[in-house]
């Protein structure tokens, strides 16, 4: 549980899935089409978003590629054709994204009282268009094409750590994910982290991470 006495220098936050809504569904609905039974479909989500994670813990590469080689992963594993446009598609739907309903208030009232930064898994051009939709000002935004690494590489937050000059334990880390994002931290000595709920990762609570259902209940925890 975070200390009602701690007063971080920087409150980070990972951004999509946690700030923005990640609606990647849809659109792997729509090039599955009917090729698979909506049973199906749901494990071959689920195959989805492992694809995705394992994509990113080696060498970074552009995020639209990303996307179409976790696709084209898992179609190989149920063997269905991959369309040559798919990454593409990924792609425009992570840029008409727009923030979680129950983000831009509380985000802009927790910004009035501590410094924020987001470290992101994606290409900076996407946070260029989706951080403006969070309605809150940010002392900075690092991308993993910046840092030239994708989260869960520990590198991805040493170059947060390097370019705000601060050490971990003066952060609080805000994710949805655990294995992006409070699993890695935990492992490099970030104290103070919390787990935004949104069902995304199974629990894991040995992380020493403190959950919150909304960012109205972390703002709570720190006297806002």
């Amino acid at each position: 549980m975070i200390d009602s006495a701690f007063r971080p220098k920087y409150v980070s936050f990972d951004c999509y899935g946690t700030l923005i809504n990640f609606q990647i569904t849809p659109v792997t609905r729509e090039l599955v089409g009917d090729r698979l039974t909506p049973e199906q479909f749901d494990r071959f989500v689920i195959d989805f978003r492992g694809y995705r994670y394992d994509q990113v813990c080696g060498e970074f590469y552009d995020y639209q590629q990303v996307l179409h080689d976790a696709y084209a992963r898992t179609c190989k594993k149920w063997g269905l054709e991959v369309a040559g446009d798919a990454g593409e598609r990924f792609s425009d739907a992570v840029l008409s994204w727009g923030a979680h309903a129950d983000i831009p208030s509380p985000l802009k009232k927790l910004g009035e009282h501590y410094p924020l930064v987001i470290l992101s898994n994606a290409n900076t051009r996407y946070l260029d268009v989706s951080v403006p939709r969070l309605g809150a000002d940010f002392h900075a935004v690092y991308t993993a094409e910046q840092a030239g690494f994708y989260k869960p590489r520990y590198a991805a937050f040493e170059y947060m750590l390097d370019q705000l000059n601060t050490p971990p334990e003066q952060f609080l880390h805000v994710s949805s994910h655990t294995r992006y994002d409070l699993m890695p931290c935990h492992d490099l000595g970030f104290t103070n982290t919390v787990l935004l709920d949104r069902g995304y990762d199974p629990p894991a609570p040995v992380y020493g991470y403190t959950k919150v259902d909304s960012l109205d209940e972390l703002n709570g925890l720190l006297g806002l």
